[in-house]
């Protein structure tokens, strides 16, 4: 199961080292992911997960939408792909 708090962990980090700030906030991510402070708020209370912004957020950092939302790095894809 993905989860919502993970995947805005591995967010912040993205942001905090493109900043170079030590404390990201939630209006940051909002705006990393091109949300609304509220909308991010509302889902954050659900635990939704917004898709599409992440891969957005992904394609234009060039970062592996697995690792944000697994956890997972591309050498660890390789890797069972190669053991089936």
């Amino acid at each position: 199961m993905i989860d919502f708090s993970d995947s805005t962990l591995r967010i912040k980090q993205i942001i905090s080292k493109d900043q170079k700030k030590q404390r990201i906030y939630n209006k940051d991510i909002a705006e990393a992911l091109g949300l609304t402070p509220e909308y991010f708020a509302v889902i954050k209370k659900r635990g939704k997960i917004p898709y599409e912004a992440i891969a957005y957020f992904c394609k234009e950092r060039q970062i592996s939408i697995n690792w944000i939302l697994f956890g997972q790095e591309l050498r660890s894809i390789k890797d069972s792909n190669t053991m089936c």
